[in-house]
Protein backbone atom coordinates (compact mmCIF):
# COMPACT_ATOMS: atom_id res chain seq x y z
CA UNK A 1 0.00 0.00 0.00
CA UNK A 2 2.58 2.23 0.98
CA UNK A 3 4.85 1.44 -2.33
CA UNK A 4 1.93 1.73 -4.49
CA UNK A 5 1.28 5.34 -2.77
CA UNK A 6 4.58 6.55 -3.40
CA UNK A 7 4.74 5.28 -6.87
CA UNK A 8 1.83 7.70 -7.79
CA UNK A 9 3.62 10.46 -6.15
CA UNK A 10 6.22 9.90 -8.73
CA UNK A 11 10.15 8.98 -7.73
CA UNK A 12 11.47 12.52 -8.27
CA UNK A 13 9.21 13.90 -5.91
CA UNK A 14 10.93 15.23 -2.26
CA UNK A 15 8.41 13.42 -0.30
CA UNK A 16 9.30 10.28 -2.06
CA UNK A 17 12.98 10.52 -1.55
CA UNK A 18 12.39 10.76 2.18
CA UNK A 19 9.91 8.68 2.47
CA UNK A 20 11.56 5.89 0.62
CA UNK A 21 14.96 6.81 2.39
CA UNK A 22 13.30 6.72 5.70
CA UNK A 23 11.69 3.31 5.09
CA UNK A 24 14.95 1.44 3.61
CA UNK A 25 16.30 2.33 7.10
CA UNK A 26 15.28 -0.08 9.62
CA UNK A 27 16.57 2.39 12.67
CA UNK A 28 14.89 5.40 10.71
CA UNK A 29 11.90 3.30 10.11
CA UNK A 30 11.33 2.58 13.89
CA UNK A 31 12.17 5.71 14.83
CA UNK A 32 9.53 7.12 12.80
CA UNK A 33 6.93 5.05 13.45
CA UNK A 34 7.84 6.02 17.75
CA UNK A 35 7.64 9.62 16.82
CA UNK A 36 4.43 8.94 15.04
CA UNK A 37 3.11 7.44 17.96
CA UNK A 38 4.09 10.11 20.68
CA UNK A 39 2.66 12.55 18.58
CA UNK A 40 -1.05 10.51 18.57
CA UNK A 41 -0.26 9.96 22.43
CA UNK A 42 0.08 13.72 22.34
CA UNK A 43 -2.69 14.44 20.40
CA UNK A 44 -5.01 12.55 22.79
CA UNK A 45 -3.35 12.51 26.07
CA UNK A 46 -5.72 14.73 27.98
CA UNK A 47 -8.84 11.48 26.80
CA UNK A 48 -6.12 8.59 28.10
CA UNK A 49 -5.11 10.21 31.34
CA UNK A 50 -6.04 8.28 33.86
CA UNK A 51 -6.63 11.38 36.25
CA UNK A 52 -6.34 15.43 35.28
CA UNK A 53 -3.36 16.20 37.27
CA UNK A 54 -3.69 19.51 37.31
CA UNK A 55 -7.43 19.62 38.81
CA UNK A 56 -6.84 19.86 42.63
CA UNK A 57 -10.35 18.04 42.88
CA UNK A 58 -8.68 14.88 41.80
CA UNK A 59 -5.37 15.24 43.29
CA UNK A 60 -4.65 13.90 47.26
CA UNK A 61 -1.86 14.70 49.53
CA UNK A 62 -2.13 11.36 51.11
CA UNK A 63 -1.22 9.60 47.82
CA UNK A 64 1.67 11.60 47.54
CA UNK A 65 5.47 9.84 46.74
CA UNK A 66 3.64 6.80 46.32
CA UNK A 67 5.82 3.79 44.23
CA UNK A 68 4.48 2.22 41.15
CA UNK A 69 1.86 -0.22 40.93
CA UNK A 70 0.40 1.44 44.21
CA UNK A 71 -3.34 1.59 45.01
CA UNK A 72 -4.97 5.02 45.63
CA UNK A 73 -7.51 6.03 48.85
CA UNK A 74 -9.72 5.70 45.87
CA UNK A 75 -9.07 2.14 45.04
CA UNK A 76 -7.36 3.04 41.67
CA UNK A 77 -3.91 1.86 40.66
CA UNK A 78 -0.83 4.19 40.18
CA UNK A 79 0.95 2.40 37.23
CA UNK A 80 3.38 4.95 37.44
CA UNK A 81 3.68 5.79 40.79
CA UNK A 82 2.94 9.73 41.97
CA UNK A 83 4.84 12.63 42.89
CA UNK A 84 5.16 14.81 45.60
CA UNK A 85 2.08 16.44 44.79
CA UNK A 86 0.15 13.25 44.96
CA UNK A 87 -0.32 13.25 40.72
CA UNK A 88 -0.57 10.27 38.57
CA UNK A 89 2.66 10.11 36.67
CA UNK A 90 1.25 8.64 33.76
CA UNK A 91 -1.15 11.52 33.46
CA UNK A 92 1.77 14.35 34.49
CA UNK A 93 3.56 12.63 31.79
CA UNK A 94 1.02 12.31 29.05
CA UNK A 95 0.33 16.13 29.79
CA UNK A 96 3.81 17.10 30.02
CA UNK A 97 4.15 15.62 26.88
CA UNK A 98 1.34 17.25 24.94
CA UNK A 99 3.21 20.84 26.37
CA UNK A 100 6.78 19.68 25.20
CA UNK A 101 6.22 18.56 21.73
CA UNK A 102 3.39 22.08 21.42
CA UNK A 103 6.39 24.36 22.73
CA UNK A 104 9.06 22.43 20.29
CA UNK A 105 6.88 22.17 17.13
CA UNK A 106 5.23 25.42 17.06
CA UNK A 107 9.05 27.52 17.94
CA UNK A 108 10.07 25.15 15.00
CA UNK A 109 7.59 26.28 12.44
CA UNK A 110 7.46 29.51 13.51
CA UNK A 111 11.76 30.62 13.31
CA UNK A 112 11.13 28.47 9.64
CA UNK A 113 8.72 31.00 8.74
CA UNK A 114 11.18 34.21 9.38
CA UNK A 115 14.35 32.70 9.35
CA UNK A 116 13.06 31.12 5.61
CA UNK A 117 11.56 34.36 4.47
CA UNK A 118 15.04 36.56 5.75
CA UNK A 119 17.38 34.11 3.94
CA UNK A 120 15.71 34.10 0.78
CA UNK A 121 15.07 38.35 1.09
CA UNK A 122 19.15 38.36 1.53
CA UNK A 123 20.06 36.19 -1.42
CA UNK A 124 17.70 37.91 -3.83
CA UNK A 125 18.39 41.49 -2.81
CA UNK A 126 21.89 41.26 -1.87
CA UNK A 127 24.22 44.70 -1.13
CA UNK A 128 23.05 46.19 1.82
CA UNK A 129 20.06 43.93 2.70
CA UNK A 130 22.18 40.92 2.58
CA UNK A 131 24.97 42.85 4.98
CA UNK A 132 22.42 43.34 7.21
CA UNK A 133 20.44 40.43 7.71
CA UNK A 134 23.57 38.17 7.71
CA UNK A 135 25.48 40.58 10.54
CA UNK A 136 22.38 39.99 12.41
CA UNK A 137 22.56 36.06 12.31
CA UNK A 138 26.11 36.39 12.82
CA UNK A 139 25.35 38.19 16.10
CA UNK A 140 22.47 35.93 17.25
CA UNK A 141 24.79 32.39 16.58
CA UNK A 142 27.33 34.32 17.89
CA UNK A 143 26.25 33.47 21.44
CA UNK A 144 25.19 29.85 23.18
CA UNK A 145 21.51 29.07 22.50
CA UNK A 146 20.39 28.87 26.32
CA UNK A 147 22.00 32.00 27.37
CA UNK A 148 20.12 33.85 25.12
CA UNK A 149 17.10 31.96 26.19
CA UNK A 150 17.53 32.50 29.71
CA UNK A 151 18.69 36.29 29.56
CA UNK A 152 14.80 36.68 27.26
CA UNK A 153 12.96 34.37 29.96
CA UNK A 154 14.54 36.91 32.58
CA UNK A 155 13.29 40.13 31.18
CA UNK A 156 9.94 38.28 29.94
CA UNK A 157 8.94 36.39 32.35
CA UNK A 158 7.69 32.32 32.47
CA UNK A 159 4.86 31.13 30.31
CA UNK A 160 4.68 28.66 27.29
CA UNK A 161 3.83 31.67 24.83
CA UNK A 162 6.99 33.36 26.09
CA UNK A 163 9.08 30.43 26.09
CA UNK A 164 8.19 29.69 22.05
CA UNK A 165 9.16 33.53 21.79
CA UNK A 166 12.41 32.93 23.43
CA UNK A 167 13.37 30.02 20.98
CA UNK A 168 12.11 31.46 18.08
CA UNK A 169 14.72 34.24 18.41
CA UNK A 170 17.37 31.90 19.24
CA UNK A 171 16.35 29.68 16.48
CA UNK A 172 15.67 31.90 13.03
CA UNK A 173 19.34 32.30 12.54
CA UNK A 174 19.69 28.67 11.50
CA UNK A 175 17.29 28.78 8.84
CA UNK A 176 18.29 32.05 7.41
CA UNK A 177 22.01 31.11 6.94
CA UNK A 178 21.00 27.67 5.24
CA UNK A 179 18.46 29.53 3.39
CA UNK A 180 20.50 31.81 2.12
CA UNK A 181 23.39 29.53 1.25
CA UNK A 182 20.80 27.27 -1.48
CA UNK A 183 19.16 30.72 -2.35
CA UNK A 184 22.49 32.14 -3.57
CA UNK A 185 23.01 28.78 -5.78
CA UNK A 186 19.73 28.74 -6.69
CA UNK A 187 19.78 32.42 -8.05
CA UNK A 188 22.50 32.41 -10.87
CA UNK A 189 20.61 29.56 -12.73
CA UNK A 190 18.18 30.09 -15.61
CA UNK A 191 14.53 29.62 -14.72
CA UNK A 192 15.28 32.59 -11.82
CA UNK A 193 16.35 34.92 -15.08
CA UNK A 194 13.33 33.55 -16.71
CA UNK A 195 11.09 34.25 -14.42
CA UNK A 196 12.58 38.03 -13.56
CA UNK A 197 12.27 38.35 -17.75
CA UNK A 198 8.67 37.54 -17.31
CA UNK A 199 8.28 40.57 -14.93
CA UNK A 200 6.94 38.30 -12.19
CA UNK A 201 6.73 39.53 -8.68
CA UNK A 202 9.66 39.29 -6.55
CA UNK A 203 7.11 37.41 -3.83
CA UNK A 204 6.32 35.37 -6.65
CA UNK A 205 10.30 34.58 -7.59
CA UNK A 206 11.11 34.44 -4.17
CA UNK A 207 8.41 31.80 -2.51
CA UNK A 208 7.59 30.21 -5.99
CA UNK A 209 10.52 29.49 -7.32
CA UNK A 210 13.17 30.08 -4.92
CA UNK A 211 11.99 28.53 -2.17
CA UNK A 212 10.85 25.30 -3.85
CA UNK A 213 14.07 24.78 -4.53
CA UNK A 214 15.84 25.14 -1.22
CA UNK A 215 13.68 22.85 0.52
CA UNK A 216 15.72 19.97 1.35
CA UNK A 217 18.47 21.31 3.73
CA UNK A 218 15.35 23.11 5.20
CA UNK A 219 13.19 20.10 6.31
CA UNK A 220 16.26 18.49 7.48
CA UNK A 221 17.46 21.71 9.14
CA UNK A 222 13.47 21.99 10.74
CA UNK A 223 13.70 18.09 12.15
CA UNK A 224 16.40 18.57 13.98
CA UNK A 225 15.94 22.08 15.33
CA UNK A 226 12.14 20.68 16.64
CA UNK A 227 14.22 18.25 18.80
CA UNK A 228 16.60 20.98 19.73
CA UNK A 229 13.69 23.07 21.20
CA UNK A 230 12.21 20.71 22.88
CA UNK A 231 15.72 19.78 24.72
CA UNK A 232 16.13 23.33 24.78
CA UNK A 233 12.68 23.87 26.63
CA UNK A 234 13.06 21.08 28.47
CA UNK A 235 16.48 22.42 29.82
CA UNK A 236 14.74 25.73 30.95
CA UNK A 237 12.33 24.29 32.93
CA UNK A 238 14.12 21.97 34.70
CA UNK A 239 16.14 25.16 35.63
CA UNK A 240 13.59 27.01 37.08
CA UNK A 241 12.71 29.69 34.59
CA UNK A 242 10.55 28.09 31.66
CA UNK A 243 7.08 26.98 32.34
CA UNK A 244 5.51 27.29 35.34
CA UNK A 245 3.36 24.87 37.51
CA UNK A 246 0.34 24.99 36.43
CA UNK A 247 1.56 24.46 32.66
CA UNK A 248 4.30 21.74 33.66
CA UNK A 249 6.48 19.78 30.51
CA UNK A 250 8.56 17.06 30.58
CA UNK A 251 11.68 19.34 32.10
CA UNK A 252 9.58 20.39 34.48
CA UNK A 253 8.37 16.97 35.53
CA UNK A 254 12.49 15.88 35.90
CA UNK A 255 13.10 19.04 37.84
CA UNK A 256 10.38 17.98 40.14
CA UNK A 257 12.00 14.64 41.22
CA UNK A 258 15.23 15.45 41.13
CA UNK A 259 16.12 16.26 44.96
CA UNK A 260 14.35 12.90 45.60
CA UNK A 261 16.14 10.65 43.26
CA UNK A 262 18.74 9.30 45.07
CA UNK A 263 16.51 8.85 47.85
CA UNK A 264 15.05 5.85 46.05
CA UNK A 265 11.93 7.89 44.66
CA UNK A 266 13.80 7.79 41.09
CA UNK A 267 10.14 6.94 39.41
CA UNK A 268 9.23 11.01 39.65
CA UNK A 269 12.38 12.03 37.61
CA UNK A 270 13.08 8.46 35.68
CA UNK A 271 10.47 8.28 33.85
CA UNK A 272 9.88 11.50 32.33
CA UNK A 273 13.51 11.48 31.54
CA UNK A 274 12.95 8.35 29.87
CA UNK A 275 9.99 9.71 27.99
CA UNK A 276 12.14 12.42 26.71
CA UNK A 277 15.22 10.48 25.78
CA UNK A 278 13.04 8.65 23.37
CA UNK A 279 11.29 12.02 22.23
CA UNK A 280 14.42 13.70 20.89
CA UNK A 281 16.47 10.63 20.01
CA UNK A 282 13.50 9.74 17.54
CA UNK A 283 13.37 12.81 15.93
CA UNK A 284 17.22 13.31 15.63
CA UNK A 285 17.52 9.19 14.28
CA UNK A 286 14.62 10.74 11.39
CA UNK A 287 16.63 13.89 10.70
CA UNK A 288 19.80 12.39 10.71
CA UNK A 289 18.38 9.88 7.88
CA UNK A 290 16.89 12.54 5.75
CA UNK A 291 20.08 14.87 5.63
CA UNK A 292 21.99 11.33 4.25
CA UNK A 293 18.95 10.97 1.75
CA UNK A 294 18.55 14.64 0.87
CA UNK A 295 22.05 16.00 0.50
CA UNK A 296 23.55 14.79 -2.83
CA UNK A 297 27.17 14.55 -1.51
CA UNK A 298 26.50 12.37 1.08
CA UNK A 299 24.31 9.90 -0.86
CA UNK A 300 27.58 9.20 -2.77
Amino acid sequence: MIALTLRSLGEDSLVVRALNGILKSPKATIAGIVCILLLILAAIGPWLAPQNPYDLMQISIMDAKLPPGSESMTGSIYWLGTDGQGRDMLSAMLYGLRTSLAVGLVSGVVALGIGTSLGLIAAYFGGRVDTLIMRLVDLMLGFPTILVALMLLALIGQGVGKVMVALVLVQWALFARAVRGAALVEKSKEYVEAATCLDLSKARILFGHLLPNCLPPLIVIATLQVANAISAEATLSFLGIGLPITEPSLGLLISNGYSVLMSGQYWISVYPGLLLVAVVFSINIVGDRLREVLNPRLQH
